[in-house]
């Protein structure tokens, strides 16, 4: 075809400038369009590996492994209600529902615990592996599953065989999307076959996540060398049994285990539970903690169970809220496990969170009785100092082998490495593996009796290292005290089942259908020789080794008390006059205190419901709060902008809410109170760890207005009112930089706000990975040492929420079907599911949704069904 003519009124060039116009244009068109079609094919490429992991929710399954059909329910949360024939069904489906949901954080998980995240992840985790690999959890719980009852143990097969009978159908993407991520740099990895030491391993890392006062204990070693012992005790005061409760005032009178106690046995009589008294107005260690759950700001549990006396229902009414570090998935896992028939052959019908990978139930209830779990806070860790010469250690006036093996690290992309792993008798040397522990090698102070001192100068020749000794290292029963707590009938067999559970240690609370409520101080607590392990302790003689642990039946224990109800909040569990040492450092009570005040307001109005309890959980009251308007009451800095932000904590009622504005400059201005007293011109800062502690510190400095911490030369301040004024100052200009000058507009749920984070490949560094899989920030109240725990880390720069109640559940010993439950983020680990993040809207407002227990409304609440088919 010939081409048309040309305008008459075109030029060469004009005709020229329109070819290339239209090659240009046409150039630009079939760009954009193979890009379209790039784009919607990597779309639906994503979408399609993304998906082809959910878990199949209706229908049957045909299972190699199981003897007979089992039944999977699950209801608008995903939440599964598992009923099978057998106990083996039942925890063989456990292990497949389990494998399901969350199979990539189990396998990340097993891989933390047997320090092997450089097969994953190459050899940037190679310090973290050779730390994990040192304290040998894995190895650990290996001799535990060597161990196990044979019944136990054939739980735990069970469950492993049900996650590798999901694993025979489900490799690589298949399983989680995670593993096509994974492919990108490691595509030769492989998903190995699940192991019952894997499942008992995860409970090594939740010890580790409450493992106590092993960085209080780091701390005051490492400040030894540039702070006086006034200083040190000044930084680290000792429990204010003076102002806030214990657990157990009055150690109940009860029958040895074996024998069940009669529900109107002895209580505590003329118990004091003092509440607050209220101020009105007129590292590697660093690492690990991203890994299984920091016990830094925030780590510690709220739970309280309240008798029917005081309740409208006339039963208990229980109610947990464990804080651990926020993750995405959260930590827990809810599930129901009901046997067809309760037989002594399979003895459950038990609901609750259990940990994926685990199986069982762990904190929850079955159809008799209820518990709930907060950190004991006792000291189960120390150091010691070792003095090392050659492949040998002194050790009570001799030089002793070391023991030692090698550990060979697999490294994805990488060689082998090796790491000569040593030994004392105290435990494993942690010094060389991470910063503080290697200072403490370097700078060596010890502790006796709470003093602090030099090291003896008779001490043996050689080079100082640092051994760790700590409960969870040696082989214990734990794994077995979860079956049991799942079965007990009455609170014979719940102490039954506590004597078992060692570690992590824990208060145990309780609640039956009966209506009797109890406590138990369960673990494996040690009883030390000749120093309290609040400072590292000569390792080369044996009159600092523990002497034994604590029998349990002298542990502290309460039943029926007087008073009705009984309350945890990782406070002090008894007085000064109990006669085995626990620890000296507490969580203050500054939650327990409050918690009981606001129990005791509800008993006197009563009589106490449910709601009452829900809005315990989400109290936002900061005491540290009230105290700074108090001491500011007074103060006018002379800066206008300043002293009208000064004015709203005259208004206000001291409730950290999201949408609160003094509340924001309230936190902010603590904040900056406490770096410009502890930490700024200080050639040797003070640690800012641990606020509950710093509000002691701060309450006694704020009624010492000659204490040398207000003097601060580098900031041009001496005495207390110029260091309060300095601070308002300094707090205006860092709240206004953050949210401007309008006061109005101030907030504490978004400067304080929440990001859900996955800790694998959520924090790669990787901008478009990272929007797969991380969710946030979402807008939070609550603060450090409130009841609505949402924990900040001090002096960081950031009022981000680090550490959340993980989940509150509310057990009503009436009516199981009343009973409420939540948990951070949702029960599927697969991002973009529907319930990988459901459940976030109403853990931020702490609402609870209904729990179904019963088969009638379990089967009213289901939207899917799924058999399993042998």
């Amino acid at each position: 075809m010939s081409k048309p003519p040309a305008s008459p009124y075109a030029t060469d060039d004009t005709v020229q400038r329109r070819s290339v116009g239209r090659t240009v244009g046409i150039t630009l068109f079939t760009i954009v369009a193979v890009v379209v079609v790039i784009a919607l094919v990597a779309v639906g490429f994503i979408t399609y590996t993304v998906q082809r992991s959910f878990p199949q929710l209706s229908g049957e399954v045909t299972v190699t492994g199981l003897d007979d059909e089992v039944t999977v329910q699950r209801d608008a949360l995903g939440v599964p209600t598992i009923t099978a024939d057998s106990s083996h069904d039942l925890f063989f489906a456990q292990g497949y529902v389990q494998a399901q949901d969350r199979f990539w954080e189990m396998d990340f998980r097993r891989h933390v615990t047997s320090g092997r995240l450089s097969e994953l992840f190459g050899e940037s985790q190679l310090g973290t592996d050779k730390f994990l690999r040192t304290l040998g959890w894995h190895e650990t719980a290996e001799q535990e599953v060597e161990a196990l009852p044979d019944t136990e143990r054939g739980y735990y097969d069970a469950y492993a065989d049900g996650v590798n009978a999901y694993l025979a159908d489900h490799q690589g993407a298949d399983a989680s999307f995670e593993y096509a991520v994974l492919g990108l740099q490691n595509p030769d990895y492989e998903i190995e076959p699940w192991t019952p030491a894997d499942s008992v391993a995860w409970l090594k890392a939740m010890a580790w996540d409450l493992r106590s006062n092993i960085e209080s204990e780091t701390e005051r070693a490492v400040l030894a060398s540039d702070y006086s012992q006034e200083q040190i005790d000044e930084l680290y005061p000792g429990y204010p049994y003076d102002r806030n409760p214990v657990i157990v005032p009055k150690i109940s009178t009860v029958p040895a285990v074996g024998t069940a106690p009669d529900a109107t046995a002895e209580g505590e009589t003329d118990a004091d539970t003092s509440s607050i008294e209220w101020t009105q107005v007129d590292s590697v260690i660093e690492a690990v903690g991203e890994l299984v759950g920091d016990a830094g700001e925030g780590i510690g549990s709220n739970s309280w169970v309240v008798s029917g006396a005081n309740t409208d229902t006339g039963k208990p009414l229980l109610a947990n809220d464990p804080h651990l570090g926020a993750s995405l998935p959260s930590v827990w896992h809810q599930i129901q496990l009901k046997c067809s028939d309760v037989t002594d052959e399979c003895p459950f019908d038990v609901a609750g969170f259990s940990f994926s990978g685990l199986p069982g139930v762990v904190i929850g209830h079955n159809e008799r009785v209820a518990w709930g779990f907060t950190n004991l806070t006792t000291d189960v860790t120390d150091l010691y100092l070792e003095k090392i010469q050659g492949d040998s250690y002194w050790y009570d006036g001799a030089l002793v082998p070391l023991e030692t093996h090698t550990e060979t690290f697999k490294v994805a992309g990488g060689d082998d490495v090796e790491l000569e792993v040593r030994s004392t008798a105290n435990g494993p040397i942690v010094s060389g593996l991470t910063d503080d522990f290697t200072e403490i090698a370097e700078h060596p102070y010890v502790g006796t009796g709470g003093t602090v001192t030099e090291p003896p100068a008779d001490a043996p020749e050689g080079e100082y290292a640092v051994s760790l000794r700590w409960t969870a290292l040696q082989p214990g029963t734990t794994a077995s005290a979860i079956f049991a707590l799942n079965t007990a009938k009455d609170f014979d067999d719940f102490r039954g089942a506590a004597a078992l559970f060692d570690v992590p240690a824990q208060n145990l609370i309780y609640a039956d259908v009966d209506g009797n409520i109890g406590y138990q101080t369960p673990g494996k607590l040690p009883i030390r020789g000749a120093a309290d392990g609040s400072m590292p302790q000569p390792g080369w003689s044996s009159a600092f080794a523990w002497q034994g642990f604590i029998p349990f039946e002298e542990l502290p224990v309460s039943y029926n008390p007087d008073n009705g109800y009984i309350v945890t909040a990782n406070n002090a569990i008894v007085g000064q006059d109990y006669k085995y040492f626990l620890t000296s450092d507490w969580d203050y009570g500054w939650r327990a205190a409050r918690i009981t005040e606001l129990i005791e307001r509800a008993i006197a109005k009563g009589p106490v419901t449910a709601d009452d309890l829900n809005a315990i959980q989400a109290d936002n009251y900061s005491f540290i709060g009230m105290r700074l308007t108090a001491a500011y009451a007074d103060i006018e800095t002379g800066d206008s902008r300043t002293d009208s932000a000064l004015k709203l904590l005259q208004e206000w009622d001291a409730q950290a809410g999201a949408d609160s504005a003094a509340a924001a400059y309230a936190s902010v201005l603590w904040d900056t109170l406490a770096q410009n007293v502890f930490q700024k011109g200080r050639e040797n800062p003070a640690p800012l760890s641990g606020q509950g502690r710093l509000f002691l510190v701060m309450d006694a400095l704020l009624s010492d207005d000659a204490s040398p911490w207000w003097t601060n030369d580098e900031l041009g301040v001496s005495g207390m009112r110029e260091m309060l004024k300095r601070s308002a100052i300094d707090a205006y200009e860092r709240l206004a930089k953050e949210q401007g000058d309008n006061q109005s507009r101030w907030n504490w749920g978004s400067l304080h706000a929440l990001p859900l984070n996955s800790g694998t490949f959520g924090e790669s560094g990787i901008a478009p990975i990272e929007w797969f899989f991380n969710r946030g920030p979402f807008p939070v109240g609550g603060g450090s040492s409130v009841v609505n725990a949402t924990g900040w880390d001090l002096g960081s720069g950031d009022f981000a929420t680090v550490t959340v109640p993980s989940m509150r559940m509310i057990v009503d010993l009436n009516d199981f079907d009343d009973s409420r439950w939540n948990q951070l983020t949702g029960e599927s680990g697969h991002a973009f599911h529907t319930n990988y993040t459901d459940q976030v809207a109403s853990w931020q407002k702490a609402e609870l949704t209904p729990w179904a227990y019963s088969s009638k409304a379990v089967t009213a609440a289901t939207t899917d069904t799924l058999v399993l088919k042998p």
